[in-house]
């Protein structure tokens, strides 16, 4: 049976881990903690975490202040208001600015209810323009996790590195993909399928789906390559230059629109590499929608991001390729 986690839940976990390991560790949130599940952290360690209300400018700038002061935020809320509501000063007050010589802001902004899944949250809140807003702003590192594994140990990678990050969580529990052994390298995906017909790579919840068509692709003796591409910002160009070698064509997979978005990332990344057909999968330049948790399967349909959507391009790429 599939094992299914909350995202937001081991991020709050870690969070706690991490500042129990390094003092310098502080987190900054816009009433959105409860959703976030950053407040035990600020019951553990109330000197060390910062809720600054419906303020998001404000999160973003206070956590840039905190992060030139030595300190590692955290700073967290949803995707709709960050980067939704303070693309400015992400941008100015995080990302331009220097310290020690060291390009952009130690700060590390992790969001949650990002693509379709918000779900009831509707159309307004269904951030679908995020990954193309941060993957364009200079020296900001862009991921988007397909399960809590991933989370755990990015989160862990945040506090070791310098520099600003941006990170991606879902609304829902989602399906268990990776082992706890996993490891996870910055710029690097990870092959959870071999295969020599055609390479699917996905980032985010819809890895999954990614794999399901995989599943149906192997019963008409077509070999798909899966690819978990969680690092958007930097990519993983070898891992995206090998795979179209190999398998001669690329289906894109993401829970965003597929305008300068992640499968963008990859069509621009083969291009200059080693050229192949890429079928990207993702909405197409529209807003999201309302719909019931029950329902966002439904959504997911209605917007061609679905096992059979990505099985079908696969089959036409290998059309186009023979």
């Amino acid at each position: 049976m599939t094992e299914f986690a909350d995202m937001r839940t081991v991020y709050g976990e870690t969070l706690i881990k991490l500042g129990d390991e390094n003092p310098n560790i502080v987190v900054v949130g816009a009433d959105t903690t409860d959703s976030l599940k950053t407040k035990p952290f600020g019951k553990k360690f109330p000197n060390r975490f910062f809720n600054v209300g419906i303020a998001e400018a404000n999160l973003v700038t206070m956590a840039a202040g905190l992060a030139n002061e030595g300190k590692i935020p955290f700073a967290s809320t949803y995707a709709a208001f960050l980067p939704g509501r303070c693309v400015d000063q992400i941008r100015n007050a995080i990302a331009y600015p220097s310290r020690n010589g060291k390009n952009g802001l130690n700060v590390k902004m992790v969001v949650s209810h990002g693509g379709l899944s918000v779900g009831p949250d509707g159309g307004s809140h269904q951030q679908l323009e995020d990954i193309a807003i941060m993957r364009v702003i200079p020296n900001v590192k862009v991921f988007v996790p397909s399960d809590t594994v991933a989370v755990e140990k990015l989160t862990q990678l945040f506090a070791q590195i310098y520099g600003p990050c941006y990170m991606r969580l879902a609304r829902s529990k989602t399906p268990v993909i990776h082992s706890k052994e996993q490891e996870f390298k910055i710029g690097k995906g990870i092959v959870l399928r071999d295969g020599s017909d055609c390479t699917i790579t996905a980032c985010g919840i819809v890895v999954g789906i990614a794999l399901e068509a995989a599943d149906l692709l192997k019963q008409e003796g077509i070999s798909c390559r899966v690819i978990d591409m969680f690092s958007i910002k930097p990519i993983d160009s070898e891992l995206l230059e090998k795979a179209a070698r190999e398998t001669g064509g690329i289906v894109t997979c993401e829970e965003h629109n597929v305008m300068a978005g992640f499968g963008s990332a990859v069509a621009e990344t083969v291009s200059e590499t080693y050229p192949v057909p890429v079928k990207r999968i993702g909405t197409k330049d529209q807003f999201g929608e309302s719909a019931r948790d029950g329902e966002i399967p439904l959504l997911f349909e209605k917007h061609g991001i679905t096992s059979i959507h990505i099985s079908n391009a696969v089959k036409a790429i290998r059309s186009q390729t023979r």
